[in-house]
């Protein structure tokens, strides 16, 4: 399918809040969602590796690298839509879609912020300094998968998921099983959020010829999302049965399993707000696995 026409905008003068809010807008800063769905596994794997004590100054790199990394991916995301944001209601005020950003500076910015935080982690092993050249290349191809596959919310989960493996090698050199195991969980975490992301797009994307999990599964959406509920909870419990993570820890997996039950609530008219509110909602199934890790090695060690 050939990409759709845009319309053409005239250059414009902008003032130096107005470019500076546009940047803002560009790696969207002032929507933080997606760095907390970035920063939640990252998390939950220093927390793991170092047995409820991760060292700070690792901690804080990575929690840099979030950002960072999350804004780089927002910025080469725009770019790979350029031609298709103007086409979509949720998108078509971005900045390229409006032309307070030119193509060219979406890919500076990608530029800049990626060495940026490769210069952060420079400052880790050589081990964690080889897995981030996997990062990099994930957050560059997961933009212009959609072209491709009906699945690029696996391509996201990868690059959202790598933080795991790299938190433990930061850590500890080394990347067990159960670690690998908790990637996994990642992954199929960005399959259900962005499952119920793209559920707020599908009209849209079906009239540009977009690809996503949520065309893929179609009206059986809100089930697949619920049995890959059902198998990432499966797989955390795993992981904390693994690491000798006790009750609390427990106890804060059916927390979790509350807030994907009110998801499957949001979604169930499959409107698109709701289905907006239910992507929103997968920060706090994230921070209740965090606390839960937290309070459990704080209290049984």
């Amino acid at each position: 399918m050939n990409s759709p026409e845009l319309k053409i905008h005239h250059p414009r003068s902008f003032s130096l809040r107005d470019r500076f809010m546009s940047y803002i807008h560009l790696v969207r800063l002032h929507r933080p969602i997606g760095i907390f769905l970035l920063m939640w596994p990252a998390l939950w794997a220093l927390w793991l590796a170092g047995s409820g004590q991760p060292p700070w100054p690792v901690v804080v790199i990575f929690v840099l690298g979030v950002v960072l990394m999350r804004s780089a991916g927002c910025a080469i995301n725009d770019y790979a839509d350029r031609d298709f944001d103007g086409h979509v209601a949720r998108t078509n005020q971005r900045p390229l879609a409006t032309g307070q950003v030119t193509p060219a500076e979406a890919i500076g910015v990608f530029l800049f912020l990626s060495l940026v935080s490769f210069g952060l982690v420079l400052q880790l092993n050589w081990q964690t300094i080889a897995l981030s050249v996997v990062a990099l290349l994930l957050t560059f191809v997961y933009p212009f998968m959609k072209r491709f596959t009906h699945v690029p919310q696996l391509f996201l989960g990868a690059a959202f998921g790598w933080a795991v493996p790299m938190a433990f090698t930061a850590v500890t050199g080394t990347v067990p099983f159960y670690a690998w195991v908790l990637f996994a969980a990642a992954l199929i975490w960005a399959l259900i959020y962005d499952t119920q992301y793209a559920m707020v797009d599908r009209e849209d994307d079906l009239k540009i010829g977009v690809k996503s999990t949520a065309i893929l599964f179609g009206r059986w959406d809100r089930m697949v999302v619920g049995l890959l509920q059902l198998l990432m909870l499966g797989l955390l419990f795993w992981v904390g049965q693994q690491a000798g993570r006790g009750l609390v820890y427990e106890t804060s997996l059916l927390v979790a399993a509350g807030f994907s039950l009110y998801q499957q609530k949001l979604t169930w008219r499959r409107e698109r707000s709701a289905c907006f509110q239910a992507f929103l909602n997968n920060n706090y199934f994230g921070m209740a696995v965090f606390v839960g890790l937290v309070l459990d090695y704080a209290l049984i060690g």
